[in-house]
């Protein structure tokens, strides 16, 4: 059997089984034609070996793709290949013991209170539906540190059964519950009173366009980034940002990782400690700057 056969069939697989998301087998399937690509459509899968793996991952590595990215393409043509030992195709799995390059870790981009209180307490005209929109969305991102996808994905009736707290469905089926602020439930509260003035009964999407349509995220980031640079912020601010900010904001203040772990919906505590370094970031730059003996005298 052809490579580009298993894959095919590989995909279908998942899609009928629903083994996964939509989103994760889209890029599954990229990842994948990117290997069919590479090893070519006629490469039979039983002469794939280790070294035709170590290669493709090398051709990645000069083409300058980050080393995250090499990660997940290796993952998806491990598991390939394992479903292909499974099936007894093949004998082996020739990327088990193939090692991506080490990703290197960014620190996440973050707005400090100060700056924070900026964006979000901007005087806005009260008789713009679209400012008044835009503002219960950032609040509502950082207030309850959400990310885009699940503030675009409210309904209705989730805000509506418990203004205080929302019920939130995110990445891999994961629920969680998560506070809504004062500032945010305020604002929120104006916006659904004149969200009757968009909505044309089509969806039940809290956050409406003109046309009552769902708002797309390209038009919340470009929102935003005219909303920071309005207020004198000289750093890029997208939506991101803000969930980012509160989980540093919560951490430098409580020190629960756990709790801010649950907060943000991580399934992993590995995830949430990027917040750590951030917050032992912040310590540094207060010991250099008050610690009597933090530098030598000149």
């Amino acid at each position: 059997m052809t490579f580009d056969a298993f894959v095919s069939r590989y995909l279908n697989s998942m899609r009928q089984t629903q083994r996964r998301s939509e989103k994760t087998i889209e890029a599954y399937s990229r990842d994948l034609r990117q290997a069919v690509a590479f090893f070519g459509e006629s490469a039979d899968i039983q002469s794939l070996d280790t070294l035709s793996v170590i290669g493709w991952i090398r051709a990645l590595s000069v083409k300058n793709i980050a080393g995250r990215s090499i990660c997940r393409k290796l993952s998806a043509l491990r598991g390939l290949f394992q479903e292909a030992v499974n099936q007894k195709i093949i004998q082996t799995n020739p990327a088990v013991n193939v090692r991506a390059p080490k990703a290197v870790k960014y620190l996440p981009n973050t707005l400090s209170p100060d700056a924070i209180q900026r964006l979000l307490d901007a005087p806005f005209d009260f008789g713009d539906l679209e400012a008044l929109r835009d503002q219960a969305i950032f609040e509502l991102l950082y207030s309850s540190g959400l990310r885009l996808a699940e503030v675009l994905g409210l309904k209705l009736q989730q805000v509506l059964d418990n203004p205080e707290e929302l019920k939130i469905l995110g990445k891999g089926g994961k629920e969680r519950i998560v506070p809504v602020g004062k500032k945010a439930r305020e604002a929120l509260a104006i916006w659904l009173e004149h969200r009757k003035e968009w909505d044309s009964g089509f969806v039940d999407s809290v956050f409406l366009t003109k046309k009552g349509t769902c708002v797309s995220s390209r038009t919340v980031q470009r929102r935003l980034g005219i909303r920071a640079r309005a207020v004198g912020l000289d750093q890029h601010v997208y939506p991101h940002v803000l969930r980012h900010s509160v989980a540093t904001h919560l951490l430098e203040s409580s020190g629960d990782l756990r709790a801010i772990q649950e907060f943000l919906g991580h399934q992993s505590l590995s995830t949430t400690q990027i917040y750590t370094h951030l917050d032992f970031q912040r310590l540094a730059e207060v010991y250099d700057e008050a610690h009597p003996r933090a530098k030598s005298k000149s």
